[in-house]
Formats: structure tokens, sequence, C-alpha cells
């Protein structure tokens, strides 16, 4: 999977005009499926016969490609870490004014999630159950790693004089991953309806008020 295609999977477009609907690999169809099994069968584990009726193939034809199913999500956690801080890193590049960068870096995991219900489950464990530990791990170090990033910018900012804060800056870092999870939790338990970017702005006026407040 490409950045380019950034923020979500997607399954194959069946469109007529070739030149616009490049043929993806068995690969990326075998990702695209176990992703929307995901989202269409919430609170479910997939199995692999599921996934081979999905993409049309016999499961031997799933291990050709992925020798596990733990493999399979471990690419999903792959595309949701190179899309998520690739664009991250363009943002902390690119705005000026932590303010901006606070709040594009939570959107932009915000919108990944919205537009991708099915691994959204992965990232929270939801779909990993009786999945292998190290799977858990890294979508552990997935959330870890966007709070780091909060608490990098913030405090280079600080640093800078441009922000100043009489609170705890790792707390504060911690408060807004936290909410991030729990966005995500919650578009996970009301089967996604509950999206994650609802009324994004306005809560994010919440997180502004309060440092203005200190």
């Amino acid at each position: 999977m490409t950045q380019a295609d950034s923020k979500k999977i997607t399954p194959g477009n069946k469109g007529s005009n070739k030149k616009q609907s490049p043929k993806i690999s068995r690969k990326e169809q075998i990702l695209q499926a176990l992703a929307l099994e995901l989202e269409q069968r919430p609170g479910e584990r997939i199995t692999t016969a599921n996934l081979a009726k999905a993409v049309g193939v016999s499961e031997a034809a799933l291990y050709r490609h992925f020798p596990s199913k733990a493999k399979m999500f471990e690419a999903l956690i792959e595309f949701s870490e190179e899309t998520v801080f690739g664009l991250i890193n363009q943002v902390i590049k690119e705005q000026a004014g932590i303010f901006v960068q606070v709040e594009k870096m939570i959107a932009i995991v915000l919108s990944f999630s919205a537009k991708n219900p099915g691994i959204t489950r992965v990232l929270l464990g939801d779909a990993l159950i009786g999945e292998h530990e190290r799977l858990l791990k890294r979508t552990d170090q997935f959330f870890q790693r966007i709070e780091t990033q909060l608490r990098q910018v913030l405090r280079e900012a600080e640093l800078k004089g441009q922000f100043s804060y009489q609170g705890n800056i790792s707390q504060f870092a911690e408060v807004l991953s936290s909410f991030i999870e729990g966005q995500l939790s919650k578009y996970v338990r009301s089967r996604f309806v509950k999206r994650p970017d609802e009324n994004w702005k306005s809560k994010w006026l919440f997180f502004v008020n309060s440092v203005n407040s200190h």
C-alpha cells in the first residue's frame, strides 16, 4: 500500500476506465478484503475461510501471500504507521504555530480512523483477541508514538518561547493521546456510527481554552 492512497484502504475500483483503475496486486486485494471484513463484521473474529471467500481464492492461496493471519494484521498496522506518521511529520515540517500543529496532528489520527473503521478495530486490539501477543505490543507502540510526538512538539514550542503551559507537559500530551484513543474506542463501540472526528473543531477549543486558562 502506498502513502499516496493515504487515508483509506478500499475494495478495488471496478470502474470501466482502465487508466483510472490500475490493477492492484493480490496481496493488496487480501488486505482490502480483510479491512472490509473487519468493518462489516464488528465484534466478530475473522477466519481465513471467510477472508478467502471474500477475496475469491482458496485458503491456500492466502497463505502463499501471507504465511499467517498475524502477518496480514501486521501489514494493516504497518500501513497505519506509514500513513499516519508520514502525514504527522509533514505537518511538523510545514505548519507553523504549536496550536495549528497539534490540532492537525490529532485530526490526522481521527480522520484516518473515520475512513478506516476496520483498521481501527485492529489498532485498538478489538480484532486481535486470540492473536499473537506481538501484535498487541505493536498497536500499543502506535499510540505511545503519537503521545511521544505530541509531547515533543509541545516541549520544543515551550523551549522556543512559542508556548507557555504552567502544568505538566507530559501529562498534557497524555491527556491528548487518551482523548484520541477514547474517540476511536467510541467509534468501534457504536458500530462505526459515532465518527471519531465528529465536531472535532469544537472539541479542540476545550483543549485550547484549558491551556489559555493557566
